[in-house]
């Protein structure tokens, strides 16, 4: 930064490129950190200079008007956080192209301005992509592939532990339960969740949900002793086992193709023992008999479903494509239609990510007015300063801004000790430079906030002085200008929705359920689950936001995150359930003609839409609903088919007792929910 501000300031000689090469740079290179291989990323920070140039370019038509000023801040300030929706390189670029339109705005220019501002972006574009490309290679962070790796490999060790009848059974379930809560802490932890409208990304976020579903299915599976069928469903083990272990490899980098064509031939392998095994039974048998019979090759069933999903979801997060049979399910509609739908979805007051939009939009805009209609000499600072602070409730925000108030302090009396020190000396405060910057990007991470404000009030005293020497003055307009900035953010914190993600989460959570059990619902009826299943998705991304932001923001601690934790993984695997159903449905036929689980489910919807009431309203849970044998309407079917070897009926019969079951699993699943409910009634978010 100080080499390109050299540059500007003596070769170009230009004031407009000369500002713009300096906060540009620092733009760049410390508020933009995309992540992936060198070539997205390239793409990425040459897309956020394009972006930077535009915004630098209507910036500068409209900064010598207030209206066009507060009118371009509102509607482009809330398009460009809003657009963080679509995927991570737009979250993780949103600030840095949020400067550049600041910078422009609140630097008033004529229009013969801008060939000398977009140089000076130019430059500081050119080298801030050379330095992030070329001096080091990107910081590591915790990755999820890995994690997820890691479970994969977890679930097939726990299969052929099962295969094996090994004693080391009760371990192997240890180390899935581990993993799969490593996998969901580092995917609930970072900053952005890792999905979009389509591609690479949202395969692997629904990866994380689909592993979990996986492992509820195969810690059942692990207590199950399949007693018909048995070589058959051993190698339907077997295909999962290695199905999952090809899966780890792939994750972690290798080319390893998952089989998924012998996971789908063992279970087909599977039905054709099972019907002929059936015919074996008894002829007088009873419904228990029946039962202990199939229950094992049911799960075995559930679990290759599951499998097959995260076999495919592997490959698409790996960049391969999907295979072809895919049951007719999958919808694959073209990105700029799945695009907007994601943004529709969010554009309601329940979603986080529309309230932190229109509040920092909100904020922004009333900083640039203020900062027009009182002539500020640097007016962006009022700007950057409520920008720096505001955070997603008024506790957090007022709390930043009480750390900003004591490191701007810091920042004045030392860097006004500095110029005073130096005078008007241009050597000594070139010299310094280089390290006050060096300072100021790294204080934020390695010590403080306030720290790095600090940091950075030291490095703008520098820079004005090497520009238009004023001395320690220009420290004290800094800490006027800021300090407006910080009470325009307290204000907009207190206004809208001040108490931040606490409502929201409890609100999307009961969403999600509620949706979910309609998906439920659908996908055991004959009706199109389409609808709602877009409907459950949707939820379920709200849901995350508004959870990812309640574990940012402070107080949390207050409150019994692993109730909230439980509450949150229960409508996903709800969700999951349904998405499940409606793979049975799709590949055993037309059981859903026959309302054979009408009753089943529309019990099951019941409940669970009391559940979300009592989750919205924070009171107590429906009593849970003990989990019936299994549907006798749903056996007696399966032995008729069965006895008459109608391969048809008998293909739908074990679909509808599959669905069945999996209602019955929900069923118990009631009872954790409605603990953890209950344990947070006292404790109101």
């Amino acid at each position: 930064m100080p080499a390109v501000f050299a540059f500007a300031d003596n070769v170009i000689g230009q004031p407009q490129a000369t500002v713009f090469t300096a906060f540009g740079s620092f733009s760049v290179l410390v508020l933009a950190d995309f992540e992936g291989p060198p070539h997205t990323r390239l793409r990425a920070y040459l897309a956020l200079a394009g972006v930077g140039a535009a915004l630098i370019s209507l910036g500068t038509l409209c900064s010598r008007s207030s209206l066009a000023a507060v009118t371009v801040m509102a509607l482009v300030g809330f398009t460009i956080l809003f657009s963080g929706l679509i995927n991570r390189y737009f979250a993780a670029g949103s600030f840095a192209a949020l400067l550049s339109l600041i910078l422009a705005l609140n630097v008033p220019a004529p229009p013969s301005a801008i060939p000398a501002r977009l140089e000076g972006w130019a430059l500081a574009c050119a080298a801030a992509i050379a330095a992030v490309m070329l001096l080091w290679p990107p910081r590591r962070r915790p990755a999820l592939r890995p994690a997820a790796a890691r479970v994969c490999e977890a679930i097939a060790d726990l299969l052929q532990a099962e295969i094996d009848r090994d004693a080391s059974l009760a371990t192997g379930v240890t180390e899935v339960r581990e993993a799969v809560a490593a996998l969901r802490e580092r995917f609930v932890a970072a900053p952005y969740r890792p999905t979009g409208a389509t591609g690479a990304t949202k395969a692997l976020a629904f990866l994380v949900e689909e592993l979990e579903w996986l492992r509820s299915i195969v810690f059942l599976q692990a207590r199950s002793h399949p007693d018909v069928c048995r070589e058959e469903n051993h190698e339907a083990l077997e295909a999962a086992s290695a199905v999952l272990r090809a899966c780890a490899g792939r994750l972690r980098g290798d080319d390893e193709q998952p089989d998924l064509e012998r996971l789908v031939r063992a279970r087909e392998a599977g039905m054709k023992a099972l019907i002929h095994d059936l015919r074996e039974l008894p002829g007088d048998r009873d419904d228990l008999d029946l039962v202990s019979a199939v229950e094992p090759s049911f799960r075995i069933r559930a679990l290759s479903y599951a499998t097959w999903e995260v076999g495919v979801n592997v490959l698409l997060a790996t960049g391969s494509a999907a295979p072809e049979a895919d049951w007719g399910r999958r919808l694959r509609p073209s990105a700029p239609r799945e695009v907007a739908r994601l943004l529709a979805d969010h554009t309601r007051l329940r979603s986080v990510w529309f309230r932190n939009s229109v509040r920092a939009a909100a904020a922004l805009t009333i900083a640039v007015y203020v900062a027009q209609r009182a002539s500020l000499q640097h007016a962006f600072w009022v700007v950057l300063g409520t920008l720096s602070v505001l955070r997603s409730n008024a506790l957090g925000t007022g709390s930043t801004i009480l750390q900003a108030v004591a490191g701007t302090a810091a920042g004045v009396v030392v860097g006004g000790g500095l110029v005073a020190a130096i005078g008007t000396s241009h050597g000594l405060l070139w010299a310094i430079l280089p390290v006050a910057v060096m300072l100021a990007t790294f204080a934020p991470r390695a010590i403080s906030f306030a720290a790095g404000q600090a940091g950075f009030t030291v490095v703008l005293m520098v820079l004005f002085n090497i520009i238009q020497p004023t001395g320690w003055k220009v420290g004290l307009v800094r800490a006027e200008d800021v300090a407006i900035g910080f009470a325009i953010s307290l204000g907009v914190g207190l206004l809208f929705w001040p108490r931040g993600a606490r409502a929201a989460l409890r609100n999307s959570t009961a969403d999600a359920y509620a949706t979910s059990a309609d998906y439920l619902v659908a996908a055991t009826s004959a009706s199109d689950v389409r609808a709602e299943r877009t409907a459950a998705v949707a939820a379920a991304h709200r849901l995350d936001d508004a959870y990812r932001q309640f574990l940012a923001e402070p107080g949390r601690e207050r409150l019994d995150l692993d109730s909230i934790t439980t509450l949150v993984t229960g409508a996903t695997r709800l969700r999951l359930a349904a998405h499940s159903l409606t793979t049975i449905a799709e590949e055993t036929g037309a059981w859903s003609r026959v309302a054979v689980l009408d009753h089943e489910a529309t019990a099951l919807h019941a409940w669970y839409l009391a559940f979300a009431d009592g989750v919205r309203r924070s009171a107590p849970s429906p009593p849970p609903q003990a989990p019936d044998d299994h549907n006798p309407e749903v056996l007696r079917r399966l032995d008729n088919a069965v006895a008459d070897g109608d391969t048809i009926r008998i293909h739908g019969a074990v679909g509808a007792a599959l669905a069945s079951d999996h209602v019955r699993d929900l069923r118990r699943f009631e009872p954790h929910l409605a603990r953890a409910l209950d344990e947070l009634i006292g404790v109101r978010p």
